[in-house]
């Protein structure tokens, strides 16, 4: 019998948070995790680029962080699910706040943007990540999807 070896990648999981619970902000409203994105988003690319970041939450609604999933142009940019999910996964996450930019500054979501909710907020249903909200943000205000009762 012959001896086979195989060459696989070895895969680790780790998560080394930099702060103490008791520090990170805690996210109780869209206004909240507005000011908190805000904080995070590079103020030279608002209006410039659409970027998708996400917001990891745990139970208590505290921000285990904010991770920039994708940049695109001034009319798109794509969000992966996979990714998305990959990383709330990794950081132990229990939900998740979804966040991108319109560069024009119109705050209306599209049909691609409800389409996506709709899919990630199913994904996360499925997994047990709580997907609380999406926001549209822009330098002058935000849309929230949970406000506009669109999740």
């Amino acid at each position: 019998m012959e001896n086979l070896s195989f060459k696989v990648a070895e895969i680790e999981i780790s998560y080394r948070p930099a702060f103490k619970l008791a520090e990170l902000p805690q996210v109780t409203s869209s206004r909240g995790a507005y000011e908190v994105l805000m904080d995070r988003w590079d103020d030279g690319r608002l209006e410039l680029v659409e970027e998708f970041k996400v917001m990891l939450l745990n139970r208590r609604g505290r921000v285990l962080g904010v991770v920039n999933i994708s940049q695109g142009g001034f009319s798109g940019t794509v969000a992966d699910p996979k990714v998305i999910f990959a990383v709330a996964l990794k950081a132990c996450a229990s939900a998740i706040i979804l966040a991108h930019n319109h560069p024009s500054g119109e705050l209306s979501p599209s049909d691609a943007d409800l389409t996506l909710t709709r899919k990630l907020k199913s994904g996360g249903d499925i997994l047990g990540i709580s997907v609380h909200d999406h926001l549209i943000v822009s330098r002058y205000g935000f849309y929230s999807f949970l406000d506009e009762e669109m999740m």
